[in-house]
Formats: C-alpha cells, structure tokens, sequence
C-alpha cells in the first residue's frame, strides 16, 4: 500500500480538505484608509489528514502560481497568477484552479476592498482546525492565527484586484 503524497505536486481535491475564507479590515500603518484583508485556510480534515493536507495546499497555491513563503505577490501585474476575486452583491468569491470559496462581506471590508481597489490575500498552508463555519471566531482568536510567525512564513501573500460583474 502507498501513502498518498503531496508534495511532488500532485494532490486530490480531498486531500485538500474544507477551504474557508474570513476577511476583516483594518488600517495599515502609514496608510490613510482601510485595508480589505481575506484569509484563506483549510480545517485539515482531508482524506489523508492535516500533514499531507498541508502539502496538498502548498502544491495548490504553486499551481495557481503563488509563491509559498515568499514575498507579496501582486496579481494585477503578475499574469501566471490564477488566483481570481470577485465582489458582488455583498459576497466575495475567491477562486483558483482546484478551490474556490466564498465570503459573506460586512459593509465595512466591501467599502475598504472597493476603496482600494485590491484586497490583500493571506493563503495559509497551515490547517486551522478550530475555525469551523458557523462558530464565532473573535478577534483575538484571528489575531493568533493570522500573525503567528508560522502561518505567516509558510503561507502565500498576494494582492488581489477586486473585479466585479458590472
């Protein structure tokens, strides 16, 4: 029997596991308006569990052509980037070859996405198991998560253009 592996690039859906999106805004330092951020992560509960879920997930951002670990990535001028967003009637919609997820937007991170323009992407290769949908999570909790040193090393950072149907 052969353990199913991730790391050579190639991967299942379901080794991926339950993707989520969360978003939030905030202001950056040295900047006069907010910033729409989205975070994506998985629960890693894939078939083959959160080790081979998170290589799953690195071989997935490579394929869309996100660089894991790497500096940000701005998709309007990187074109081998296949990581696409979409904001329209209150939902953003991230899509990229293999995933695609959704995120329910408050007013206040469409106002900061639509001001900007663009949205800053985090895509975590570290599974987040105890954000499940439907539960809360506070902001201390995201917090945590989302600038732990780890997550953050091991994770694809992009920026994405909102695009619309209109």
């Amino acid at each position: 029997m052969t353990t199913p592996q991730a790391s050579t690039g190639m991967f299942t859906p379901a080794q991926l596991g339950t993707q989520i999106l969360i978003g939030w805004s905030g202001r950056q330092p040295d900047a006069d308006q907010d910033t729409a951020f989205l975070l994506a992560y998985s629960l890693g509960d894939g078939q083959d569990g959160p080790v081979v879920g998170r290589e799953a997930m690195r071989a997935a951002l490579e394929r869309a052509g996100l660089h894991v670990g790497g500096s940000i990535q701005d998709a309007a001028e990187s074109p081998g980037i296949q990581a696409k967003l979409l904001v329209q009637a209150g939902q953003a919609v991230l899509t990229l070859p293999h995933l695609s997820a959704q995120y329910p937007a408050p007013a206040e991170w469409l106002a900061a996405a639509q001001a900007q323009g663009q949205v800053y992407g985090m895509f975590a290769t570290t599974p987040w198991p105890e954000a499940v949908p439907g539960q809360p999570v506070s902001e201390e909790q995201l917090r945590a998560f989302a600038a732990d040193e780890e997550v953050v090393r091991t994770a694809a950072h992009c920026l994405l253009p909102v695009r619309s149907l209109g």
